[in-house]
């Protein structure tokens, strides 16, 4: 039996830029620390490009090639606290190309799924430093279907759609998202959740890159659109409790899959 309520834990954090060291310490800090409190989580999200922020310039030699350092650390945190895990975003290498890629794990440390951005955002540079993913993001947590965007792919609710027409009840969102779009952030989110009629579960990071600031407000908000948790500009873990049978009843009370005519558009 699929279990229907699910403890989530958002790890809100700085990025130190072009300094992965730093990086992964604070990030295994900031995962003990998550699973230490009295409601263990069932799924622990990060930020976008956690381990090297966007330090793009340098990127090739600062990313984690094929992911293995970060597939050896999650897999075995996961597997030893039993928690789920969706690792934000890293910068990986694989070949001459880097990618912007998510790394998912499941309770007992095997990796189910991955996800490299499709959407490169021309604002921060990406498309000159990075390659864009080839397929979308779509993974099962203890038997739950759900979905994987980063960052920018929250501006095409197109992806989301198609993610949610696959079956997901969640869709997880990592980001770097910078001030001063907070009204876009929390607008795009919520939309994503209410046109879907899903749980969106985003972790974004706080701190300062040169000069660009980054605002948090990480956000965890329910299939009508409620936001159950959100964050502030400081480093924090945000955690909420969420019921997947309310995705069911939503879909079941408005039921816009049922009423779409996609031979129409």
């Amino acid at each position: 039996m699929t279990q229907k309520r699910w403890h989530i834990a958002l790890l809100q954090m700085d990025i130190a830029i072009g300094e992965p060291e730093n990086n992964f310490a604070k990030l295994e800090t900031l995962l003990n620390e998550a699973v230490g409190g009295t409601a263990k989580p069932d799924v622990i999200v990060f930020p976008e490009m956690w381990n090297t922020g966007y330090a793009l310039d340098r990127i090739h030699e600062l990313a984690d090639t094929a992911g293995e350092r970060t597939i050896e650390l999650l897999s075995a945190f996961s597997r030893k606290h039993g928690v789920n895990i969706v690792g934000g975003s890293i910068a990986e290498k694989k070949g001459d190309a880097i990618y912007n890629t998510i790394y998912a794990f499941d309770r007992e440390g095997r990796q189910v799924g991955d996800y490299s951005k499709i959407h490169l955002f021309r604002l921060m540079d990406e498309e000159k430093y990075l390659k864009e993913g080839g397929h979308i993001g779509q993974l099962e947590l203890d038997g739950v279907p759900a979905g994987m965007m980063i960052c920018y792919d929250i501006r095409f609710p197109e992806l989301s759609r198609k993610l949610a027409l696959g079956g997901a009840q969640m869709l997880f969102v990592p980001a770097e998202w910078p001030n001063p779009r907070l009204h876009h952030w929390r607008t795009l989110l919520t939309a994503r959740a209410i046109e879907n009629q899903m749980f969106v579960i985003s972790c974004n990071r706080v701190g300062v890159s040169g000069t660009t600031e980054f605002f948090g407000h990480s956000m965890v908000i329910d299939p009508w659109g409620e936001v159950l948790v959100e964050g502030d500009e400081s480093e924090a873990i945000l955690r909420a409790e969420i019921d997947l049978d309310l995705v069911s009843q939503v879909r079941g009370k408005i039921p816009v899959f049922e009423d779409r005519r996609p031979a129409l558009y």
